[in-house]
């Protein structure tokens, strides 16, 4: 006989988890579905240990901007206990702890790889080979992430590259590491393996942080070139081979670039290829396209609400406080449609809104500080809209100067012409990050500036910024 439930998650990472705590608290009973660790890649191998690695070189490098506190820096980073430290903050790849705030919050966990088998059954299979069966009265919420994109390159299987993972769990740091891809785990990782004195080679086809504002990049290359990176822009590999020097990469312009170690961080994919689609009329490996309530479009007996995808899985936004966000929504809308309850436009949590789409923050944690939020100029523009951007150096701000002797940085604004809103905020810069969520309550509150204006930033702080955006801007119009 199935065990049933109300609900079944698959997956249970920090998505997955609040989609079954939200749901569990309205009322309904919950399995979740896990074959790795409970936890989830944020927890074990992306944000969290990617951010305790790079935080010691961050600090180091604010310690040195200051006079005072730089003569007093005799030492370069000790590799071991930064590893040391972010071993702690995974918990030595130790779930258990995770795995009891499940039994607290009165979730049931299903060890193993599940697949849907039909329409609200789920088979799950365990490590030995036993499998268990699972029904849902109500819903199945697939939270299965996104994994590393090995893109089709000659030689690249062969030669075992890093992805994100191995990177983010090295026990120690080569002497040497290529790094595939400009994005934001590319820029991440430079940054933190050159602060390990790790002689770090970054070639990216695409130029670096390409979806952001260009003044992004530029100024976080320009870092990455004065701490001993090599940045190699503009170029694509044409193969890859490993050999006694490690992995040479012989790029399309004749060069070839040799490195103990190579990265691969060139984009995602969703972790659908084994999850059972079929039997429900969709396509293994493809992203899951859902409706403003996570729904999952084109399922088998579609008109019945069943299937929902949470998170990195339906590409909408592929940040985990963005699928943490979403999760809610799922959480409360799957508990509302189980009591046949109205699923409409009241409640916050019954609907993700723009904040899931057209203003979505992101920091990126390189040396400068990259924090984002909505629409770019370019953006905005491409969407049709009639838009102003004003810009402003942020190291002429007194905030700023205090901050870091030399601050180096620079802060835009997009705003609405036709209704006086903000559509996307940038910053970038030493400690930026800070300035990211009054950023975003503007733009996802629609403040006018009219309002703004009113908002008075604290004397002497980086916040400052606000105030001189305001005035390059100009009194708003009535």
């Amino acid at each position: 006989m199935p065990d049933i439930y109300d609900l079944i998650v698959i997956g249970a990472g920090p998505v997955g988890e609040n989609v079954a705590d939200y749901a569990h608290q309205r009322g309904l009973s919950v399995a979740i579905v896990e074959r790795e660790l409970v936890g989830g890649e944020c927890s074990y191998w992306a944000c969290i240990p990617s951010k305790a690695m790079l935080l010691p070189g961050l600090t180091l490098e604010s310690a040195r901007r200051v006079q005072g506190a730089a003569q007093a820096v005799t030492g370069d980073l000790d590799v071991a206990a930064v590893l040391k430290r972010r071993d702690s903050f995974v918990q030595n790849w130790d779930d258990s702890g995770q795995v009891e705030w499940l039994d607290g919050a009165g979730i049931s966990l299903v060890r193993g790889h599940g697949r849907i088998t039909g329409v609200r059954t789920v088979s799950v299979t365990a490590g030995d080979g036993s499998v268990t069966e699972l029904t849902a009265t109500h819903a199945v919420a697939v939270s299965t992430g996104s994994a590393a994109l090995l893109p089709d390159i000659p030689g690249l299987s062969d030669v075992d590259p890093w992805t994100s993972r191995e990177a983010t769990e090295a026990k120690s740091a080569p002497e040497s590491l290529a790094i595939l891809g400009g994005g934001v785990v590319g820029a991440e990782m430079a940054t933190a393996y050159t602060s390990f004195g790790t002689k770090v080679t970054l070639l990216a086809r695409s130029g670096l942080l390409g979806g952001m504002e260009p003044f992004a990049g530029e100024l976080v290359a320009g870092q990455l070139e004065k701490s001993g990176a090599v940045l190699e822009l503009g170029v694509s590999p044409r193969s890859v081979s490993r050999g006694d020097a490690g992995v040479s990469i012989e790029l399309e312009n004749g060069r070839t670039v040799v490195a103990a170690e190579l990265l691969v961080a060139t984009g995602r994919t969703p972790r659908t290829d084994d999850l059972g689609l079929a039997s429900v009329g969709l396509t293994d490996g493809d992203w899951l396209e859902v409706d403003d309530t996570l729904l999952v479009r084109g399922a088998t007996n579609d008109d019945s609400p069943w299937l929902y995808a949470v998170g990195d899985v339906n590409h909408r936004a592929l940040l985990t406080h963005q699928g943490k966000y979403q999760a809610r929504a799922a959480g409360e809308v799957i508990a509302a449609r189980a009591r046949s309850r109205a699923v409409d436009d009241g409640p916050w949590g019954l609907h993700v809104a723009s904040a899931d789409t057209a203003a979505v923050p992101q920091v990126t944690f390189t040396d400068p500080e990259v924090a984002s939020v909505g629409l770019t100029e370019k953006a905005a523009r491409a969407a049709g809209r009639r838009v102003r951007a004003v810009e402003y150096d942020l190291g002429s701000v007194s905030g700023a100067a205090l901050q870091a002797d030399g601050y180096s940085g620079r802060a835009k604004l997009v705003v609405d012409e036709d209704r006086q809103v903000l559509l996307g905020a940038t910053f970038v810069g030493q400690d930026v990050s800070e300035l990211l969520h009054s950023a975003t309550i503007a733009v996802v509150g629609e403040v006018s500036l009219r309002r703004l204006w009113h908002a008075v930033p604290s004397y002497p702080t980086i916040s400052e910024i606000w105030l001189r955006l305001l005035e390059t801007y100009g009194r708003p119009s009535e």
